[in-house]
């Protein structure tokens, strides 16, 4: 009897100690109240509704509806953005605008965001897109020119490569070289230089050493594969004069010379050149077994053909063949180039192209037609001494194109047609917090919005993928519970990227103590020198909050409002103090009972860096102290 008693004594404690703990689980809920949010939408919306805007308040709000495939909002968003703030925009923004004007329908005002996203990439590819009639295309031209450090402003041409080296030809020692496209006028000097290609350090330019050089013309440069033999061209001379023909004309010779520990030496003229034709502009296949050139010799199609001729084992050379009528034409073919792909690359001013000399391409076996490399590589002016590198994808060019047709420059580029996968690697992480974010979606976007591939990040939130460096890509970055981010990557080179995210929140939950100001992202709250009033850029950020608290009536803020420790310190907490009353003062005006509200300056009290009296700070670490808190309170 006692037992029971006793046992039933101990169900009662148990009961009274189960309810005790429900009670202060209920004031517990009482004195932490929670406050959900969702910055991108309820929030933003709240405060665009109001016409309180800005340009990183429409992207957030655009991007929320487009990656939850809102096109008609986020088309609202997006275009606000466009029509207000056009410097702020971003070839990005272009591209999902276009692509959300494209779901919705309306073609052309897609193709105009298109044609303005193409542009902001840095290849103008309006033309393209016309001709292609389609808004979508992003994948650009074949080819992205780049700038080529070392013209100088005489003429600079006929780049070929060399163990690392672009030689190149140029009368920058003496300025007084014209030329005719693709002949020259018999005035000295032009001379082979040399300089280095595969560094990061800027290399200087210097002649090529030995005896090539000379008071004559030396052009368009190839090498044998290993690197010991020179083929150059050279005026026609005779006993270091030059030599004309019957017509008076001074004609273009192939010559070679071996490389020494002196430079390159014991020139040697061709066989196969002739006194009454020119024979010019040498270049070699890939296994050093035949050699193509221009010459306008007897017999050809044009005014200048391209032959080929092998070279045998003995250095000896077998019989000329001219490339036939698929190549040449009435016209002038000149300056080959075979790359290591057997790729032959040409120059003709005869095919119809975009103006004077156009660059051409097709197979060393000639199953396909010539193909036009269209621009940005050809034209209105004259295009020739094309090279390339075909594993690398890198090449160089000479053009007139500079506004002075008496003169060249040598333009590089990247080619976009070839094989090119990009590794990209990088974090996924919290915004607010900064954890990493295991489990994450990464998927890979092409510009036409359509996946490509996807992973997921691993137990530190790392992620790779690989993108097709030709095109344009989107990288997204996916998890539930938070909103979709994504970056823009423009086609590029196969170098390793980083691409880091940091995910916002889709719903923020707060508690007291909290401060709205980080959970909400806020942008730096700003106030003029020595001035305590509300700006109109502070205005947007301080009304998302405004709604924030119209959405929770039970939601009391606290305003904190501190300055840098420049200036006295009185002064300093006189100001925030106005400062902070004054951010109280404009909350009360847009409808906000004052006795939810607080307004506490700090002035340089509370610094977050060690920017105090007399710390020589840069400007930026000051910022960080002048910042504006919203703390929430009971």
């Amino acid at each position: 009897m006692r037992q029971l008693v006793l046992a039933i004594l101990c169900m009662v404690g148990l009961g009274q100690l189960g309810f005790s703990q429900e009670r202060l689980l209920e004031k517990a809920d009482k004195d932490y109240k929670e406050f959900s949010f969702k910055p991108a939408i309820d929030i933003y919306e709240k405060v665009w509704e109001k016409g309180y805007v800005s340009p990183d308040l429409l992207k957030k709000l655009g991007n929320a509806y487009y990656f939850n495939a809102n096109y008609s909002q986020a088309a609202k968003a997006y275009g606000e953005l466009v029509q207000k703030y056009p410097d702020k925009v971003g070839p990005e923004y272009h591209f999902k605008y276009g692509q959300t004007l494209k779901s919705l329908g309306k073609s052309e005002m897609a193709r105009e965001q298109f044609e303005l996203f193409a542009k902001g990439t840095d290849d103008d590819l309006r033309a393209v897109l016309m001709e292609k009639d389609t808004a979508n295309d992003t994948s650009g031209p074949r080819f992205k020119l780049g700038k080529f450090e070392h013209n100088s402003e005489y003429s600079d041409f006929a780049p070929s490569f060399y163990n690392g080296h672009l030689v190149f030809a140029s009368d920058r020692d003496t300025g007084n070289f014209s030329r005719y496209r693709h002949t020259w006028n018999q005035r000295d000097f032009l001379d082979l230089y040399e300089v280095t290609t595969d560094s990061a350090q800027i290399q200087h330019v210097v002649k090529l050493a030995g005896d090539v050089n000379t008071r004559l013309h030396e052009s368009t440069t190839a090498f044998s594969k290993d690197g010991q033999t020179l083929y150059f061209t050279r005026n026609n001379f005779k006993e270091g004069k030059y030599k004309r023909d019957e017509e008076g004309f001074i004609r273009l010779k192939i010559f070679k010379a071996s490389h020494t520990e002196e430079g390159w030496q014991n020139i040697a003229e061709l066989r196969f050149n002739g006194d009454r034709y020119s024979v010019a502009h040498p270049t070699l296949s890939p296994d050093g077994k035949f050699m193509y050139f221009a010459s306008d010799m007897p017999g050809g199609f044009g005014q200048s053909d391209i032959y080929k001729i092998e070279i045998r084992e003995d250095g000896s050379f077998g019989r000329f063949e001219n490339l036939g009528d698929k190549i040449n034409t009435e016209g002038r073919e000149t300056f080959p180039f075979m790359a290591a792909d057997s790729t032959l690359y040409f120059a003709s001013d005869a095919r119809g192209g975009l103006g004077g000399l156009d660059i051409y391409e097709v197979p060393a076996d000639l199953s396909k037609a010539p193909q036009n490399l269209g621009a940005p590589i050809n034209s209105a002016q004259d295009d020739f001494t094309f090279i390339i590198n075909s594993e690398k994808g890198v090449g160089y060019f000479a053009s007139n194109r500079n506004g002075n047709t008496e003169t060249d420059d040598i333009f590089m580029f990247s080619d976009r047609g070839r094989p090119c996968q990009r590794p990209i690697s990088g974090t996924v992480r919290d915004k607010i917090s900064g954890e990493v974010l295991s489990g994450a979606t990464v998927k890979v976007i092409d510009g036409n919005n359509q996946e490509v591939s996807s992973t997921i990040t691993d137990a530190a939130g790392n992620y790779k993928v690989e993108i097709d460096c030709n095109k344009v890509n989107f990288i997204r970055a996916l998890m539930q519970g938070y909103v979709p981010s994504e970056e823009y990557l423009e086609a590029s080179n196969e170098k390793p990227g980083i691409v880091d995210f940091y995910l916002e929140r889709e719903t923020v939950t707060a508690g007291y103590g909290d401060d709205l100001a980080k959970l909400l992202q806020l942008s730096t709250i700003y106030f003029d020198l020595n001035k305590y009033d509300v700006r109109p850029d502070a205005e947007i950020e301080i009304q998302k909050v405004i709604a924030a608290m119209e959405k929770y009536p039970s939601l009391n803020i606290t305003v904190k409002s501190h300055t840098d420790s420049r200036g006295r310190d009185a002064y300093n907490l006189w100001l925030s103090q106005m400062r902070a009353e004054s951010t109280v003062d404009y909350m009360v005006s847009k409808g906000i009972a004052r006795i939810r509200l607080e307004g506490i300056g700090f002035g340089e009290t509370q610094l977050i860096n060690d920017c105090g009296n007399g710390a020589n700070c840069p400007e930026d670490e000051h910022e960080l102290n002048r910042r504006s808190e919203f703390i929430i309170k009971e």
